[in-house]
């Protein structure tokens, strides 16, 4: 049997990268998005002067990083296949902002008690839709909408539908100053980031585990490996990311809102659609949704930039998934 091309920067599962044509790299998804990022620069240049500019750049990058943060443990899901995607990262990120400030409150003391208890509140709402989806075979999708209304109705309870509290001065000088040559710190997060997604994903067994899952759970059963627990693994990674995402955030905005991560449900799973990850599982990379987090920061700024609402951007990004869900779709037929 042929075997496929197996890097993490090819965004397809462990394996042999010999014999690739050279065609295939040329359509290689992860590249793609990243030229099509490129291109959305450009047509942002001109459409308003300056938009190349290295200061904006670095804004462009700094806004995507949070959608970028998100994506990971959505990417994660996805890749362990079963129809997987987790709706409830919106809400957790939004939890773990208000928990943010409001055990702050501005005090730079209590940053790492902040950060250990939205960590702690991400694994245990993330791990809870684990188990549902592995041990209840519950649908991902119903589980995941479900824990998304249990943790708004949280969040409404945690702030009496009143959030307080404002961020730390550290934890917005980590996110928003810059460290070396005007990139500010979150840049330098997000790439450590994805640097561990990189080793986590090709250079691990955890990785090998979770590309053979999303290939074939029977299979990967068969083979020894333990597929509820992977399941529940990915699913709590997903909440520790979306928290974090929140945690990071308040750093940047300073100040919270109830559902200040309502717009990173569509965006995290479009910006994994978009960097070439399929939606059937087992293939895919971060290198690609990391690329896709910064496709469509982009075209937000380009719409922002034409003065389009709110309504409107939700329109294209609609626009955009149904577009490249029909453009990868086909994936799920050719692997069957």
């Amino acid at each position: 049997m042929r075997q496929l091309p197996s890097t993490e920067a090819t965004g397809l599962p462990p394996g042999s990268n010999r014999g690739i044509p050279a065609k295939r790299w040329l359509v290689n998804p992860v590249l793609v998005a990243f030229l099509l990022a490129g291109a959305l620069f450009v047509v942002g240049q001109v459409l308003s002067p300056g938009f190349l500019s290295y200061s904006q750049i670095l804004n462009v990058l700094r806004v995507a990083s949070f959608l970028g943060i998100v994506a990971a443990g959505q990417t994660l899901v996805v890749l362990a296949g079963g129809e997987g995607i987790d709706l409830s990262v919106g809400a957790v990120m939004s939890l773990a902002a208000v928990m943010t400030a409001h055990i702050t409150l501005a005090r730079d003391a209590l940053l790492l008690r902040a950060l250990f208890e939205v960590i702690l509140a991400g694994l245990i709402l993330g791990s809870i839709n684990g188990l549902g989806i592995a041990y209840l075979r519950i649908p991902p999708l119903v589980m995941t909408l479900g824990m998304a209304g249990v943790v708004q109705g949280l969040t409404l309870v945690y702030t009496q539908g009143q959030p307080k509290g404002r961020a730390a001065p550290l934890l917005n000088e980590i996110v928003t100053h810059p460290w070396v040559m005007g990139i500010p710190g979150i840049l330098f997060i997000w790439m450590l980031l994805a640097v561990a997604m990189a080793v986590l994903l090709s250079h691990t067994s955890f990785g090998r585990r979770l590309y053979a899952v999303g290939a074939n759970r029977v299979a990967a059963a068969l083979s020894g490996i333990q597929v509820s627990k992977m399941i529940v693994a990915v699913y709590a990674l997903s909440g520790v990311f979306a928290a974090l995402a929140g945690y990071l955030f308040v750093g940047y905005t300073t100040t919270v809102f109830l559902d200040i991560g309502g717009d990173y449900v569509l965006r995290s799973v479009a910006a994994v659609v978009v960097g070439g990850t399929s939606l059937a599982g087992g293939t895919g990379s971060y290198t690609g949704s990391v690329a896709g987090a910064v496709v469509l920061t982009v075209l937000v700024a380009i719409l922002t930039t034409l003065r389009m609402g709110a309504a409107g951007r939700q329109v294209i990004h609609g626009l955009v998934l149904i577009l490249l869900l029909a453009a990868y779709g086909r994936q799920r037929r050719l692997r069957q």
